[in-house]
């Protein structure tokens, strides 16, 4: 376990006149801390402290420097997440809810005192904490700890029930939560806790059944179920009636209504962008659990609180960057108030308000807004305490770490759960992993993170200034000058507009996304390029088309993904954002891991790149993302690959949740998910598809091509699979087969192709865990350059929309820097030819029975736990698995145990 406290960071501030060009050239800063404490629940104050000022670098436009102080926690092997936070009684202490289990925090000192996790529990392996919610009281003289839980694995949910002795957590035990079909697991969320005739209640949210239940405290039975709208979050009992937010509003009565399906039912969606189309808030009678009205709200609602008298009720709504607020005697919506970065002045959303706190006299309500990285301060005026008819507005922001989402306040203090804190940055070192050998490589890998909580004292009104001030840099809002410049008449048409809505040369994008690597281990190999050999594991002789195009077109080297997973990772590649829902759900992925787009749950309110595309007048082809194929799953990779030998038609049928796009999916080309097809089907279909529009007449070529090309992820060592490096040979291979193909076609002259991993999390880098991949090739490319400046796929999903003369999406996108180095104005002839693969793209995995020690061990890991689906969850395992297969006893990169 590590503890870590920053103190605030004021010593180096960033004119904008300078930023423009050191955010250009930053590597992603590490923030790792060098000291571990004892592997005990009982924390010394004085174990693993380190005190420092980080300034870092998130990989989506963003930099991160909390105000306050910060403590930071976690087991360096893990991804942590700190998801809430609230204060227990007697004000001493505060409990963080975190992803693996809670910590207790000292309110005075910030220093954690004892942390219980799941996993040092048997009953509770593998269980974790839902989204947040957790509440404290006391009863008989001892305080009580009770949060929600939950298991991936089928009816493993449950109320979490801990008690809390001087700061000690102790006696753990649950009430398990039974699941309502068509749902998995019931998911209970938020727990409020009421005293009735002197007695506790339990009131929990059931985010997989759809329901809210009470639950008598002393004897555990449940009092009544009550029926709520489509996966309910937060819940407020004021008076004889409980306020429950809904994520995806009512339940779907009305067919004729646009709806589709999220896990376990339906909601009403958005026929422009399949995203949910409303959130709701539930008010049910706590007597007999009677749903009594249902109010329509904002987008993805989540968290709720009163103000202290309880005549107003204040929602959060995730994809509206509102607050809404609810008389709750009259049972009425009264307003919204606007509480985004940007809400005012711009027409962008993307703040993600998900976390709320009342201030004791009720004047001022504090707001957690993830994406911003910072709490909004509001002064609640004619909705608060104050003796004024003034509109509530926002006073100011405070800067935090990345994504903000619990809050609790307490001693003129705030406390705030980041649910990024700084991202994946633990260094890991050579230690006692697979192979000990003090020489290894230290390198970064995306799932190891620490949790952190930031500790700010209350600002005065000239602090809160200056904190507004710094957020405003921190979230790079110069960069809105130069986006919102209207298009100047007149301009000659280049490669990559100056300005959105001027002329390009380039008629079509084709835009590719692979899966799951990072530079080191494609890439470095490559001379010019800031890369290390000994973590190169698929280099020139598995990836020649690769290496060709970085030498011939560009080398990309300071490039990063976003997001740490496909679930994260689709939404960056395809929206520049993710969603509360998504953050809410990183490492757990209870109801969908979203790379498939398969959730409506899901999605953003500006949806995807390609609903932005065909709003503007742009025509779309799809090519295998945001779709699932149908196919004889009797059928294995070789069956396909020998259909493909033979010139045989393999069977298969797509289909999509988002109804929009089903008439522009390529029938033929396999979804992102299936890497059980090989990936010369998806070139030959790309292809076959490409000479048809050749043949049309004119220019009948979409604008926008978006295919997807996964099997560089491999099905590690599976049998019935090639083997990883036959895998990424077969990727590869498809990759120069369809850049050949364009660049010989006849629009090769009006094309770009833009190249990105969707993620970075099956390998090492020795520059940062989100460091990856990705290529620019076009006719107007500067060849033979290494580009280092610093972009990221929220980056290239701007570049994209630039030469399409279509707007960004939301405020991540719209501060995206543009990707002006790869482009010159002068035309080059070169035209890219194929490198034959170097591996037979057919070499097969062995059988267990021909397998024995740790290579039976792994094929067996492979196919029943960590490559039986896409990202089955196992990502560490996966790493070791590929690593093993391509290096053999070499030294694996591991954190000392």
């Amino acid at each position: 376990m590590v503890f870590c406290v920053t103190s605030q960071y004021n010593h180096c501030i960033i004119t904008m006149r300078k930023l423009i060009t050191i955010i250009g050239c930053l590597y992603l800063v590490s923030c790792s801390s060098t000291q571990r404490g004892a592997k005990t629940n009982q924390a010394s104050a004085r174990e693993g402290v380190k005190i420092s000022n980080p300034f870092s670098v998130m990989p989506f436009n963003r930099m991160i420097s909390s105000a306050g102080k910060v403590v930071t926690f976690g087991d360096p092997n893990l991804e942590n997440h700190a998801l809430d936070v609230a204060v227990m009684p007697g004000k001493k202490s505060l409990v963080v809810e975190d992803r693996y289990g809670i910590v207790i925090m000292d309110a005075v000192t910030g220093m954690v005192k004892n942390r219980w996790a799941f996993d040092d529990s048997l009953p509770y392996r593998n269980v974790k904490s839902t989204y947040s919610g957790i509440s404290a009281f006391e009863w008989n003289q001892t305080t009580y700890l009770v949060w929600g839980a939950s298991d991936t694995r089928p009816n493993n949910s449950h109320v979490m029930i801990a008690e809390c002795k001087a700061d000690t957590v102790a006696q753990v035990a649950s009430i398990k939560i039974e699941t309502e079909r068509p749902a998995t697991n019931a998911l209970p969320n938020q727990v409020a806790v009421t005293i009735e005739n002197g007695e506790p209640f339990l009131y929990a949210t059931l985010n997989g059944n759809n329901k809210l239940v009470k639950i008598r405290f002393a004897d555990r039975q449940t009092v009544w179920t009550a029926p709520t709208g489509v996966a309910p979050f937060g819940v407020c009992i004021v008076g004889q009636k409980a306020f429950v937010t809904n994520w995806a509003g009512p339940l779907v009565t009305d067919e004729t209504r646009e709806n589709a399906g999220t896990p376990w039912g339906s909601a009403y969606t958005n026929p422009q962008t399949g995203a949910t189309a409303e959130g709701s808030l539930s008010i049910i009678n706590i007597s007999n659990g009677k749903l009594e009205k249902e109010l329509q709200l904002g987008l993805h609602p989540n968290a709720i609180v009163s103000s202290p008298d309880q005549r107003f009720l204040y929602i959060a709504n995730g994809n509206s960057d509102f607050i809404n607020v609810v008389d709750a005697e009259k049972e009425q919506v009264l307003d919204s108030i606007p509480v985004g970065l940007f809400s005012t002045g711009y027409d962008y959303f993307g703040s993600s308000p998900n976390g709320l706190s009342v201030s004791d006299n009720g004047s001022t309500l504090y707001v957690s807004n993830g994406l911003d990285n910072a709490v909004a301060v509001v002064s609640l005026n004619k909705y608060g305490t104050a003796k004024t008819m003034a509109q509530p507005a926002v006073a100011g922001y405070i800067p935090t770490e990345a994504y903000p989402s619990g809050l609790a306040l307490i001693n003129n203090k705030i406390f705030v759960a980041n649910l990024e804190a700084t991202g994946a940055r633990v260094l890991s070192q050579p230690g006692r992993g697979d192979n000990a050998n003090d020489d290894a490589t230290k390198a970064y890998t995306i799932h190891k993170q620490l949790a952190s909580v930031s500790i700010i004292a209350f600002p005065n009104a000239t602090q809160l200034n200056k904190y507004t001030e710094r957020v405003k840099e921190l979230n790079l809002a110069y960069r809105l000058n130069v986006t919102n410049q209207p298009p100047r008449p007149g301009v000659i048409a280049r490669p990559l507009p100056e300005r959105i809505g001027e002329p390009s040369v380039f008629k079509h994008v084709v835009y590719i996304i692979k899966e799951n690597k990072t530079y080191d281990q494609v890439l470095g190999d490559m001379p010019g390029g800031n890369g290390d050999k000994k973590l190169c594991v698929f280099g020139e002789e598995i990836t020649p088309n690769q290496h060709e195009l970085a030498r011939n077109f560009s080398l990309m080297d300071n490039y990063y993904a976003s997001g740490k997973s496909s679930a994260e990772g689709h939404q960056w590649t395809d929206a520049a954002m993710v969603s509360d829902y998504v953050e809410k759900n990183v490492r757990a992925w209870f109801r969908s891991y979203p790379h498939r787009q398969t959730d409506a749950l899901v999605y953003n309110k500006s949806g995807f790149i390609w609903n932005n595309a065909l709003d503007h007048g742009k025509s779309v082809r799809i090519y295998g993302e945001a779709c699932t194929t149908e196919y004889d799953r009797k059928m294995n990779w070789f069956d396909f690959y020998n259909q493909l030998q033979k010139n045989e038609t393999v069977q298969l049928t797509n289909t999509s949740t988002i109804a929009r796009i089903r008439p522009i999916l390529s029938p033929a080309f396999p979804d992102c998910d299936n890497y059980v097809f090989p990936d010369q089907l998806r070139a030959n279909v790309f292809i076959d598809e490409l000479k048809k529009f050749e043949a049309l007449p004119g220019d009948q070529l979409p604008n926008l091509l978006v295919i997807a090309l996964p099997n560089d992820h491999t099905a590690g060592t599976s049998p019935n699979f090639p083997t990883p490096r036959a895998m990424v040979a077969d990727n590869d291979l498809a990759l120069g087969r369809i850049i050949e193909a364009i660049t010989h076609s006849r629009f090769w002259d009006s094309t770009v192709v833009f190249v990105t991993q969707d993620d970075s999390q099956s390998g090492w880098d020795h520059v940062s865990s989100y460091r990856t991949t990705g290529q620019v090739i076009s006719p107007y490319s500067n060849l033979k350059k290494t580009i280092s400046t610093n972009y990221n796929q929220t980056s290239m999903v701007r570049t994209i929309e630039q030469i399409l003369g279509i707007p960004p999406m939301n405020i991540i996108d719209a501060t995206a820097l543009p990707m002006f180095d790869f482009f010159g104005d002068t035309r080059s002839d070169y035209k890219f030819k194929a490198v034959p693969n170097r591996i037979p793209l057919n070499e097969a995995n062995k059988k267990l029975s021909q397998l024995k020690g740790k290579a039976l061990y792994y094929a067996k890991q492979s196919m029943n736990e960590v490559f039986n689906e896409l990202d089955g969850g196992e990502d560490d395992k996966m790493n070791q698995i590929i690593w093993f297969s391509m290096k053999g006893l070499e030294p694996y990169p591991s954190l000392k145990k």
